[in-house]
């Protein structure tokens, strides 16, 4: 209450001319210096010796923050952290496999070498890179698309029989999933992170992403299904996949291999029920207990004991190779065809990893260099494609883990990498016997969290219902339509939003508040009065070709003066006066010598009749029409025409234009535009609206002279 009154007690007083444009530019004293583009290209590709060290070290920001890395303080929270991450890493990394649709040990190279090629490029400190599930279900789209079983299938002994050459489908698939992954990293690195296109992930809002990862976790379980169920449905592909994949899921659920789908239930039960556990223990205990570990250790151990795959038929991981791959160079034969994949991957991948990156910057006060973030994610990428990793972004419950338990630098991430490191060595042929609907089981529960995300409909519609429209188009244009192709109509679709919301703006009239240079809608205020005489017109969008005959029509509307109408009059009546003109003219010329002094007593009644007041003419028509275009940011050349006639119609009906709150882009936009002449000069434009008023006031004092003293008296109450 106080501070309402301190507000109210702030005196605000200043007295100076009305000053229109050009009083502002001279007063001000403006400036027409301007860098050429010349200029500006040699001051670009110029190469000093601070200015190469500066990029060279902005390219490798290991270089500037590992020399000053406080190891007392950081280095027991980093190691611990690791240790934890890494755990985490080999579940979630060998269940995302199979969402990729590659053998489960490719999940574990993938949750090594792109997380050390982050740890040197990157720059967020709390981030856990590695797989993902919306980025392992976009791979295998591509991985099961082009190569389907039905490409692998080899001629058995009986004579209408045939095999899986599962071998063979599954080298295909890792070097698809390998070629894919290094061309998104491409795009990451040379399209956009070179070229300084970090904000491509603008486009991408928070209802958009949040409905996207919530479809993709549909895709995600979609996929999971004949894992838990035991079945082997037909792999489909293109619009409307998802459908047909839940049509012949239930088709075969007669198929269904009991011993897997006891294994799946009783792991989704055992699991949900750990995580309630763990996090009423968490407050007690510093370290996350790592549930899906102990899950799997424990089903890899009953699996070999019971020989779930030889007794009941129960898929399990297979053969793990020990130790790590050589590089291989990508198929390039294969580039072609997955263009549009990789690039949809590398939007996705940067688009989620910045998002998460970002709101870690802002909680523990640090910059995220969005386009190093970019490079970081595209050679991550690219390279780990090189040793068959597939894609990889950023994890929402590995950055939580690695936040809560005491990560506070790249060095967590490095740690976790080492972890991975060691299974991939030592440990990680030990879990050939686990069950893959354990880790289906795993995926499920580990996406409980995107499903939540269906509550953000009943928010949105109570702050933001075009939000919510967002949030729901791109949910249902991703299932129908992939990740790939769902997320470029969902894009598109958001863009829309935003030219429909610039094509039906609020258009009002501005009045005063009494004794300020305030102006507010009328219809929004009781006390806002329009000052006689004067319309002011305002716009809440800008001006462009989308809507610039809607905002002629809603000038017209909210004016009540329709010009084309009013000029339209104007000439008829012209017309009818030239007419009766010549007509009188032609009769005193006949009659000239007979009867002089009628023809002439007849054309003064002609005149007399031209002059007098014309009953359609409409006696409320304002003097002056002020446009308030502070709203607009730039202006096209249709933008720049509309003004221009709007200025010039109404001139010719006999009321001057004035336009206020102009930005210096819309000022060049009009004089490019060639809006003025020697006529037509910036004494039409005011910086204020106010500023546009006094001058109008002053202008129909001066000129018109009709109620001066009523003028006068109004513009001094202003």
């Amino acid at each position: 209450m106080k501070d309402k009154d301190l507000r109210k007690r702030v005196p605000y007083h200043i007295q100076r001319d009305v000053l229109d444009e050009l009083g502002v530019d001279q007063v001000a004293e403006k400036s027409d210096f301007k860098i050429s583009a010349k200029e500006k290209l040699r001051e670009a590709v110029r190469c000093t010796g601070p200015r190469f060290k500066s990029c060279f070290l902005s390219f490798v920001p290991l270089l500037t923050w590992l020399p000053r890395y406080p190891f007392r303080e950081n280095a027991i929270g980093d190691l611990i952290s690791g240790i934890s991450v890494g755990i985490m890493h080999l579940p979630q990394g060998m269940a995302y496999a199979l969402l990729a649709a590659v053998p489960p040990v490719f999940g574990l190279y993938s949750s090594f070498y792109p997380i050390l090629i982050y740890f040197i490029f990157g720059t967020s400190k709390h981030i856990s890179v590695g797989t993902y599930a919306v980025m392992s279900v976009m791979i295998g789209s591509v991985t099961e698309r082009l190569a389907p079983d039905s490409d692998f299938m080899i001629p058995g002994n009986d004579t209408n029989s045939t095999s899986l050459d599962i071998v063979s489908r599954d080298a295909e698939r890792v070097k698809i999933a390998a070629t894919v992954t290094f061309l998104s990293g491409i795009f990451q690195v040379l399209l956009l992170g070179l070229v300084r296109f970090g904000f491509v992930v603008t486009y991408l809002s928070e209802p958009l992403v949040r409905a996207y990862t919530t479809a993709a976790a549909i895709h995600v379980i979609v996929s999971q299904l004949k894992y838990s169920f035991g079945i082997n449905p037909q792999r489909y592909s293109g619009p409307l996949s998802l459908i047909y994949t839940i049509i012949e899921d239930c088709a075969l659920l007669g198929q269904t291999n009991i011993g897997t789908l006891v294994v799946s239930i009783v792991t989704i039960i055992g699991l949900v029920a750990a995580k309630e556990l763990s996090a009423l223990a968490a407050r007690k205990i510093p370290i996350p207990i790592p549930v899906e570990l102990i899950t799997i250790i424990i089903a890899t151990v009953v699996s070999w004991q019971m020989d779930l795959k030889t007794e009941y038929g129960v898929e399990v991981v297979g053969k793990i190779p020990s130790g790590l791959q050589a590089p291989v160079a990508p198929a390039v034969s294969l580039l072609g065809s997955m263009v549009g994949d990789a690039f949809a991957l590398a939007v996705v991948g940067y688009g989620i990893a910045i998002s998460l990156g970002r709101i870690f910057a802002l909680k523990y006060a640090y910059k995220v260099d969005s386009n190093q973030e970019l490079i970081a994610l595209g050679l991550s990428n690219s390279i780990g494609g090189l040793f068959n990793c597939f894609a990889i972004s950023c994890s929402m419950s590995r950055s939580m883990v690695q936040v809560s338990t005491g990560g506070k630098s790249q060095v967590a991430g490095a740690i976790s990498a080492l972890v991975i490191l060691v299974i991939l060595l030592k440990i990680g042929e030990l879990f050939e016997e686990l069950p893959k609907a354990v880790l289906a089981a795993i995926i499920y529960v580990n996406l409980q969290g995107m499903m939540k995300q269906f509550g953000d409909i009943r928010s949105l519609w109570r702050t933001n219902k075009v939000d919510m429209v967002v949030w729901v188009m791109t949910l249902i244009l991703t299932v129908l339509f992939n990740p790939d192709m769902g997320l470029a109509a969902s894009i598109a679709f958001s863009i829309l939003t935003v030219v429909f919301r610039t094509q039906l703006p609020k258009y009002s009239i501005l009045g005063q508040v009494p004794g300020t240079d305030i102006y507010k809608p009328v219809e929004d205020y009781n006390q806002v009065k329009e000052i006689p005489g004067i319309m002011i017109f305002h716009s809440s969008a800008t001006l462009y070709f989308a809507n610039a005959e809607m905002y002629i029509d809603a000038l017209y509307e909210k004016t009540g003066v329709d010009v084309a109408k009013l000029l339209s009059h104007k000439k008829k009546l012209e017309a009818k006066r030239l007419r009766k003109e010549k007509k009188a003219a032609k009769k005193a010329k006949k009659e000239a010598k007979k009867r002089a002094k009628e023809a002439v007593k007849a054309a003064e009644d002609v005149g007399a009749v031209e002059v007098g007041p014309d009953p359609d003419t409409d006696t409320t028509l304002p003097q002056a029409i002020i446009l308030d275009l502070s709203p607009v940011n730039f202006l096209d050349t249709v933008g720049v025409k509309t003004l221009r006639n709007i200025y010039k119609d109404y001139g010719e009906a006999g009321v001057q234009v004035y336009f206020c709150g102009c930005q210096r882009g819309v000022v060049e936009s009009m004089e490019k535009g060639d809006f003025f002449n020697e006529k037509v000069t910036k004494s039409i434009l005011f910086s204020s609206v106010h500023d546009a008023v006094l001058y109008s006031l002053h202008h129909m004092i001066k000129l018109i002279g009709i109620n001066s003293g009523e003028m006068e008296m109004l513009y001094c109450e202003i």
